[in-house]
This record gives structure tokens, sequence and C-alpha cells, in this order.
């Protein structure tokens, strides 16, 4: 019986420590085994993400996609695309005669691809979901999903992981403001993070409780890896996810362009030249749809149809960084050290501009507020100075997090 006992001890003892262990991964691991989600339900969100595709094809960096019809993209599966009127060849009607022309001559993106085109006309590339990548996302689904600085009730005091999101971010002030769009030229940076991290840099505009996001991620979760990737996030009328993997993500209307693109080459801290993307998110005067532009010729990649929404236009818009701790220590910011008004030291976002109440750009945006929730681990400097006159207003954000 002592044998037994002493047994029964070590056992005991070994459970408790093994908890421990996985307590302390931020319940990484317990969370995957406890998934919401079963067997039938994976499988089903598998076929509503990976739609059959016409074939398959591979970018550059030998990422698969599928080539799926324009009017089976997960997107329209919503409930209220029943009657839609929608087509691949849209584009925002509120386009003015120089946009269109330019739109016209456009080269478009198929040096992205292996077979330089990408998929045939009428389909549109959407990235190939695996039972392991909606276990990994979905373990964590309430704690990880993306958010606002801002405590709405998208982020509120009550929530139990709030201290587990960061932000370095300029924004505008809760001053009762409508917007009607955002841009940004942002610094493209490969942040370290661990696996169960994630670290962004991003364009969000608030829409009540519903928001969008696009940048550019390290998110080992939702990519696999540790480069840093393209991203759209959107959350409407209790839903949300990433890219196109629910009935509310972006409708594409691309065929040679793919959302979770591999932004490499990053900068490199101190490079006399720094890379960056141009991103946009505008509303079209014409029917309130949202469209993603994307580059310096503000190419439409996608749009958001206006009904997703319960508020017709943003009343916030930050940009800048946000991180998921997870476990510590946090993960980088940027190029993980802290801004000292340098662009070529430091994470930028430059040309940042709001689309008004009157859909006039406003590119001084000189009513914007600097806020990071932890100087410690993370801090920003949102100004405009006249050595910096050529990147107009501009954000400086990072850290190393290890403060956390």
């Amino acid at each position: 019986m002592e044998v037994k006992g002493q047994v029964m001890c070590v056992l005991l003892m070994c459970y408790i420590f093994g908890h421990i262990i996985t307590s302390h991964n931020c319940g990484f691991i317990e969370a995957r085994i406890s998934s919401k989600f079963g067997d039938l339900e994976i499988e089903k969100k598998l076929r509503t993400i990976n739609k059959p595709a016409v074939k398959i094809i591979k970018t550059i960096h030998g990422e698969k996609y599928g080539c799926v019809d324009f009017f089976k993209q997960p997107a329209f599966d919503h409930p209220s695309m029943k009657n839609h009127t929608y087509h691949y060849k849209m584009r925002p009607i509120s386009h003015s005669e120089e946009k269109r022309k330019r739109e016209t001559n456009n080269t478009g993106f198929g040096y992205l691809w292996e077979n330089g085109v990408g998929c045939p006309i009428g389909t549109v590339p959407i990235r190939r979901i695996t039972k392991d990548d909606i276990l990994g996302l979905n373990s964590l689904e309430d704690i990880y999903t993306p958010r606002s600085s801002y405590n709405t009730s998208t982020v509120g005091t009550s929530d139990p992981y709030y201290d587990q999101h960061h932000f370095a971010v300029g924004r505008t002030p809760n001053k009762g403001m409508v917007f009607n769009g955002a841009t940004m030229e942002l610094c493209i940076t490969a942040p370290k993070v661990k696996p169960s991290q994630f670290s962004s840099a991003r364009l969000h505009i608030q829409m009540g409780d519903d928001f969008i996001q696009m940048g550019i991620t390290v998110n080992p979760l939702l990519y696999k890896d540790d480069q840093p990737r393209l991203f759209v996030y959107t959350k409407a009328g209790g839903q949300q996810c990433y890219n196109h993997q629910c009935d509310v993500g972006m409708i594409s209307v691309r065929q040679d362009y793919p959302m979770g693109l591999s932004m490499l080459p990053a900068s490199e801290r101190g490079a006399k030249t720094s890379y960056f993307s141009s991103f946009g998110l505008i509303k079209d005067k014409a029917n309130g749809n949202w469209w993603f532009e994307f580059g310096t010729d503000a190419e439409e990649i996608g749009f958001w149809p206006s009904n997703l929404f319960r508020q017709s236009s943003g009343n916030y818009v930050e940009w800048g960084g946000e991180v998921f701790t997870a476990s510590l220590p946090g993960p980088q910011m940027g190029y993980g050290v802290f801004p000292f008004e340098q662009v070529r030291y430091d994470a930028y976002v430059k040309r940042v501009s709001i689309l008004d109440v009157n859909y006039n750009f406003d590119t001084k945006v000189d009513y914007m507020e600097s806020f990071s929730d932890d100087n410690g681990g993370y801090k920003v400097i949102d100004f405009v100075k006249s050595e910096f006159q050529d990147a107009g207003h501009i954000i400086f954000y990072g850290g190393s997090g290890l403060n956390h």
C-alpha cells in the first residue's frame, strides 16, 4: 500500500506540474484539446472556406491557392447576398475618370505567381485551409482576435485577456467624428514572435461595434511561419475572421492578388532604403461599400458590402502596432526597439490620411492623439516635422515587449 501511495503521489505531482506548464503557456495546449469545434463542425468549416477550385496554383514562394469561382467565395454564403448584383469586373462607382484610366492600363500582379498570371478570369485566389489551421486559430478564438485600442464593447475592461493585447498607435480622438475612409504607407518589418503570439502593423476603422483592419502581420498560428504577411480582418454582425475565412470576410475582385501574401523582403533597421506598402480603406460614396485599395496606384483588391455593418461610417480610426502576448516575454513590435524619430531606425506609418464626412481627404489629421497602453514595452511618437514633409503625417512606433 505504501508503494502504491508513493506511485499515486508521483502521478499526482506529474499532473499538477504538467497543468502548470500548460496554463503558463497561456492555455494554448489546453485550449487546443478543449476546442469547441467537433470533427463535424471542423469539416463543415473546411467546406465553407475551401470552396471547389477550378485549379490549384502556387505563388512564387510555393504557397497553394485555389482558384475559386467569383460567385462561390465564402462571403456569398451570407444571408444578405441572396439577391446581389455583384460581379468580378465591378469597381467603385464614385471613382474619378483619371483613376479609371490608370486601372485600364494596369499590368496586374501576375509577377506574384509561378505561372506569371494568377487565376483564370472569373475566379479569385483563396488560400487553402487545413484542419490544423482551424484548430489552431479557433482554440484561442476569443483571446486571440485582433481588436481596437479604444475602450469599446469590442475590447472592454471586463475582458479577462485585455492585458494580453498591447497597442502603440496614432488615433482619432473620441469626439463624435465621422470617417468614410483612411490611408497609410506602412514600413514592412519582421518582428520576432513566439508560436502563439502575433505582431501586426495595421489600419483600423471602427464602425460602432464592428470594424475592419488591414495591414501586415507576423502570425504563426494564422500563416504557419514567421514572415510578415498581408492580412485583412473583419468584425461584422457578431462574426469575425481573417481574410476570406467566413461569410463576412472580404469579397475579392482580382484573379491575381492573394490575401496572405508574403511581404518579404522586410526593411532592415539602419539601412538607407526601407520597404513599404500603401493601404487604403475607402467607402464608395455611391453605394456605401468599403473597398480595400493596395499599392501606389491604389488598386482595388476587394470590398465589403455596406449591409454587413450596422453602422454606415467609421467613428474611430487608428494606425500603428498591435501585439498579442500569450506568454512572456511579449512579442516585438516593429523593429523591436523604442522609436526615437528617425526614419532609418524606426518602424513607421507615413502619409496618413482620412476621408472625412464630406468625402474630402485630410492629409494633416492634426487632431490625432498618440496612445500606448504600456510604455514599458511599446511606445509611439506621432507628429509632423519639417524634415519629414515628404512623408506627410508620420507615426513612429515599436518596442521589445520585454517588460510585459
